[in-house]
């Protein structure tokens, strides 16, 4: 058995038209050759992988070649590598000033490759300082380094720099197709994509990555054998998240993030790649900046589609939501909560999307249970099914009023199926036509003028209003009970029912169980068409004590003396 080359190394370039993604750096160094105006000092800088001590190696062979390139020729013996990190010493420096003096035996000049040159000591460094300024004519020294930043000031003046970019995803997946094609490897775009990405601009990185997900699926290189070897989250997941999210489905995407956690990602990889998918979607909204997505055509096209589905608004909405829970991942001490809350907040932001909410809304749990969170379809009669006798219609409820009204409303030839639900609080015809992403909870689509619209007085109204209070406090829900007590409901007018609270914090608490108590009291009136107003007074503030001070100025409004009082005893509040 042949022994295996890895492709980092079997696909090393060997001149500068080989090498990917530094297109100016190697036209920049090629025309420096032709017109000898090559620096003898270079510092090459730049990322992990994008060909620094490559495009060092080039340079070293075809100054002595004058740019010849012949490949019998060898100039090895003229080309001494040295690793800073190893000889990092002044004796090692001194060494190499002996070495410099000394001219070459063959070829025009002696080239000196330093790789890792910010590892050389201080002391190190300042003993080069001179031979790096003033080098002998047939001398030329190449240094290279990851860090820039850590090399003295005084090397970096004697230096012509040359800034090494990271190899973009393009250039990386083209490279990377030429090279699967050599070998007779059928490579989708999506994989070689994700192989590019993975690789964070370094070539030399997504040919290790290659050569690994080869040896994993073969000689045929699919996006899901890429992302099930990486262990990555592929585009399919973000898209099922997307659409659990436009329809509002809180528990799916609750057990679909659950999923992925089972599977060993992380919910921080998670959510920032759920904002990366909002942007690109946002980014995917026109022709002209759809070209920014780094991605297959195939999953161009998936983007172009749910984007259609998106608003704008909605899109900037939810990435700062993923945003704000990116920052606060690392300090929170719940991070799965954190993440399923961010969650339970996108899929809010549509539902009910012509009234004004609170920021951080979050749907209900007794809207999921009431509808069963499943879709039903709608059937349509057909000649099959059309018979001349009365129609079959299932209990709608319990009540005897709404069970007589539906039986008055359902046309006498065709068979229709309802399904089993307690009344709802909204027209249903306003749901088909504002919120088509909510789930449909009958087969049937009753008009709004259609329903029972009976008069009741206030006396009626606030009967059962106290009964619904006692069913409150019956299940455990003090809190609700109590504010729904502060104030007594009005009839403002036949279908208006008009309640004042203390503070906001009163009225959202009553407008986020409003479903469940409108259902109640359209039930027991019989009477669809009722809706709340519900207002802040802020003089009715003034008459519930909360605090310790408030306490105090209550009793000094009863009497006077308690002012007196505390100011001889010195009390404190």
């Amino acid at each position: 058995m042949e022994p295996f080359i890895v492709s980092a190394l079997k696909y090393r370039p060997q001149t500068f038209k080989d090498v990917v993604g530094q297109t100016a750096i190697t036209n920049t160094l090629k025309n420096a050759i032709d017109q000898n105006h090559l620096a003898q000092a270079l510092l090459f800088t730049g990322p992990r992988g994008v060909g620094k001590t490559t495009c060092a190696r080039i340079l070293a062979k075809m100054i002595n070649s004058n740019s010849s390139e012949n490949e019998n020729e060898d100039f090895a013996f003229n080309i001494f590598e040295l690793d800073a990190a190893s000889n990092n010493s002044v004796d090692d420096i001194r060494n190499l000033t002996d070495q410099v003096r000394i001219p070459p035996q063959v070829g025009n000049y002696k080239v000196y490759i330093i790789d890792e040159v910010h590892m050389l000591s201080a002391s190190a460094f300042n003993a080069f300082l001179k031979t790096l300024e003033e080098p002998p004519k047939h001398c030329i020294f190449i240094l290279a380094t990851t860090e820039k930043h850590k090399i003295i000031p005084t090397i970096l003046s004697r230096c012509q720099i040359f800034d090494f970019k990271r190899i973009t995803v393009a250039d990386a997946k083209n490279y990377l197709k030429i090279i699967a094609e050599e070998q007779g490897i059928i490579a989708e775009d999506d994989a070689l994509n994700i192989i590019a990405q993975k690789a964070d601009g370094a070539m030399r990185d997504a040919l290790s990555i290659f050569d690994r997900v080869v040896s994993f699926s073969g000689k045929n290189l699919t996006r899901q054998a890429v992302t099930e070897n990486l262990n990555v989250l592929d585009y399919d997941t973000f898209f099922g998240a997307t659409d659990l999210i436009l329809e509002s489905k809180i528990p799916d995407l609750l057990v679909h993030f659950n999923q992925i956690l089972s599977k060993g990602f992380d919910g921080h990889h998670f959510i920032t790649g759920l904002a990366s998918h909002f942007r690109d979607l946002l980014v995917s909204k026109t022709p002209q900046t759809i070209e920014l997505l780094e991605v297959g055509d195939d999953t161009k096209t998936t983007y172009k589609k749910q984007s259609e589905l998106t608003s704008q608004a909605f899109l900037i909405n939810a990435i700062e939501l993923a945003n704000e829970c990116d920052l606060k991942y690392k300090t929170s001490k719940n991070q799965r909560l954190l993440v399923e809350l961010c969650l339970m907040q996108l899929a809010s932001i549509n539902f009910d999307g012509e009234k004004k909410k609170p920021s951080g809304y979050i749907i209900p749990a007794s809207y999921f249970k009431s509808k069963n969170v499943s879709e039903v379809k709608t059937i349509k009669p057909n000649a099959s099914t059309i018979k001349t006798t009365t129609p079959d219609v299932e209990e709608v409820e319990k009540t005897q009023p709404i069970k007589a009204f539906v039986s008055k409303i359902m046309p006498p030839i065709p068979v229709i199926h309802t399904t089993k639900r307690p009344a709802s609080g909204l027209s249903l015809s306003s749901i088909q036509k504002k919120k088509e992403h909510q789930i449909r909870l009958m087969e049937v689509t009753i008009k709004e003028e259609d329903l029972p619209n009976d008069p009741f007085t206030e006396e009626d109204l606030l009967k059962y209003w106290a009964v619904f209070v006692t069913k409150l406090e019956t299940n455990g829900k003090y809190n609700l009970a109590s504010i729904l007590q502060i104030d007594t409901p009005k009839l403002i007018d036949e279908h208006t029912i008009g309640l004042e609270f203390p503070n906001t914090t009163n009225k959202i608490e009553v407008e986020h169980q409003q479903f469940e108590l409108l259902q109640y009291l359209r039930k027991a009136v019989n009477n669809f068409s009722i809706t709340l107003d519900i207002k802040v007074n802020e003089t009715l503030e003034k008459k519930y004590v909360y605090t310790p001070e408030d306490k105090y100025e209550k009793l000094v409004e009863k009497n006077k003396h308690v002012k007196l009082l505390r100011k001889t005893f010195d009390l404190d509040i």
